[in-house]
């Protein structure tokens, strides 16, 4: 019997996930935990992934009229206390800054020790999220309907104090978006909602290759304050679901607790509808555990940093130059002459003085979406040495110089493809449909048991207690089936056109 081929990631994804999760983040030199326990540093690899994140969503929003703002990091806990709904459902994460400076003070000992003094006469909270602070900002800057609509982003960090922390899922301070917008009406929020909503599904689908389920969330499980809540679900590899993004319908709770009103077109005084929306950098934990293989990370060719990795083979001293060159040549060509998604190309030339393996390896690691290496042969034959990430790491094709010129941008593309086409077969066959209680406590019970399509009526109390007998959620409503017709609860047995999907989280 043939050995198995040894991967580069151990252990496998089917041998222990959450550590494989660790090992490629790693592997991949993405990020590392900080001394500041719980929170990480992310390094150049990853930072480089969420700046094109950034830079991509940016456009999108600027395109649907929002502009760009920056508010405090640190918000008075007198207008969190303005809001309680919303304040309590942060208020086991927050953290709070209660003095202003640092004394010097020597021990018995001689040492010196920072006490802090100068109590704060208020406390402030570091911000979980910043409804009410950017509220307090929009009941000064809105005075008349002509002031409206008002559509704000902020990029920012915010902090939730974590108990469990994973680099990228969950971790006390992490980096995000967070829009914020103030309507006269409140179809003209809802319209909001859900064109962000929208834009959420495609970027995630249309950039990092990955499928999502587009839903409402329950009462029980909706942003503190919100009216309504819209979620984009997406299933990871270990069949779990992570909430990829969300964008919530806030009504008037928090304009009348912070007083964003304006003189309406009647000549009255109405409170404003909001709303608030945001992804952070969870979305690049999503992209690591829909994508990546027992190798190493696997990025969508879109949020790569380096699209192609162009690598010189140089086993003899006297043709280095040589090759090196022609690895410039080629890589200065991709870049003036071919585009991907309406930029021009990334391409790095990785001429440091290691072993071509070495270096091979490191780019499977680092997940970059084609690899090239030229080495003598290749310059004799004018071809390349093409190896795609999303194919084994020993698959290669040689291709004709000027024929991978011509065609990187659609290869690119192809990857694209290939990544989405697997992450939603995956999707798609592991979502069970389910119409009695007996198959859904059965369904729980096995160790990798992906989601659960079920008719659903029943209140919160009842899904709350389901959600914590088999420690699940209902993911979300899935907007495309709350239309199809009735059937009974699989609970209540009592007709209904909901729909519900079930499904354990990260």
């Amino acid at each position: 019997m043939a050995k198995p081929q040894k991967t580069a990631i151990q252990p496998s994804r089917a041998d222990d996930f959450p550590e494989w999760y660790q090992q490629v983040v790693k592997a991949a030199d993405m990020a590392e935990n900080s001394e500041t326990r719980g929170c990480m540093v992310i390094k150049p690899w990853g930072y480089g992934i969420w700046e094109l994140i950034q830079q991509q969503l940016d456009v999108r929003f600027k395109e649907t009229g929002h502009q760009n703002a920056y508010f405090p990091l640190l918000i008075p806990l007198s207008y969190l206390e303005k809001e309680a709904e919303h304040a309590e459902g942060f208020a086991t994460e927050c953290a709070v800054v209660t003095h202003h400076r640092l004394e010097a003070i020597k021990d018995d000992e001689g040492k010196t020790k920072m006490i802090p003094a100068g109590k704060l006469t208020e406390p402030y909270v570091i911000r979980p999220t910043s409804e009410t602070i950017i509220g307090a900002a929009f009941s000064r800057w809105i005075e008349s309907y002509r002031d409206l609509p008002l559509l704000i982003n902020q990029w920012a960090n915010v902090m939730r104090w974590e108990m469990r922390p994973r680099l990228f899922l969950r971790t006390a301070e992490f980096l995000w978006q967070e829009g914020h917008t103030a309507h006269e009406t409140k179809e003209e929020a809802i319209e909001e909602t859900r064109t962000i909503h929208q834009l959420y599904e495609e970027f995630l689908r249309d950039h990092l290759a990955i499928p999502v389920i587009a839903g409402e969330k329950t009462e029980a499980e909706r942003f503190p304050g919100a009216d309504m809540t819209l979620t984009v679900e997406a299933m990871v590899q270990d069949k779990k679901a992570i909430q990829a993004g969300t964008s919530h319908y806030l009504g008037t709770n928090f304009s009348k607790a912070q007083n964003i009103s304006f003189t309406g077109r009647d000549g009255n005084q109405q409170h404003a509808h909001t709303t608030s929306w945001g992804v952070s950098t969870r979305l690049i934990g999503t992209i690591i555990m829909a994508h990546s293989d027992d190798d190493g990370l696997v990025l969508p060719p879109r949020v790569a940093p380096s699209q192609i990795v162009i690598v010189p083979v140089t086993p003899k001293e006297d043709s280095r130059d040589a090759i090196i060159d022609a690895c410039h040549a080629l890589a200065e060509i991709l870049r003036r002459d071919c585009r991907y998604a309406d930029q021009p190309l990334r391409v790095h030339v990785d001429g440091r003085d290691l072993g071509g393996g070495v270096k091979k390896w490191e780019w499977v690691k680092k997940g970059a979406p084609i690899r090239i290496e030229i080495g003598p042969r290749d310059l004799e034959s004018g071809k390349v040495c093409m190896q795609r990430r999303d194919q084994g790491p020993m698959d290669k094709d040689f291709l004709p110089k000027e024929d991978f010129i011509r065609n990187a941008s659609d290869i690119l593309q192809d990857i694209h493809n290939t990544l989405l086409a697997r992450a939603t077969e995956l999707r798609d066959q592991n979502i069970t449909e389910c119409d009695n209680i007996e198959n859904f406590d059965q369904h729980w019970s096995q160790e990798s048991p992906g989601w659960l399509m079920t008719p659903w009526n029943g209140t919160r109390e009842q899904e709350e207690d389901l959600s914590k007998k088999h420690k699940i959620s209902i993911r979300c409503l899935p907007l495309k089936l709350q239309e199809g017709d009735p059937a009974p609860c699989f609970l209540t047995s009592e007709p209904t056109r909901q729909r519900a999907l079930w499904g354990r989280s990260y």
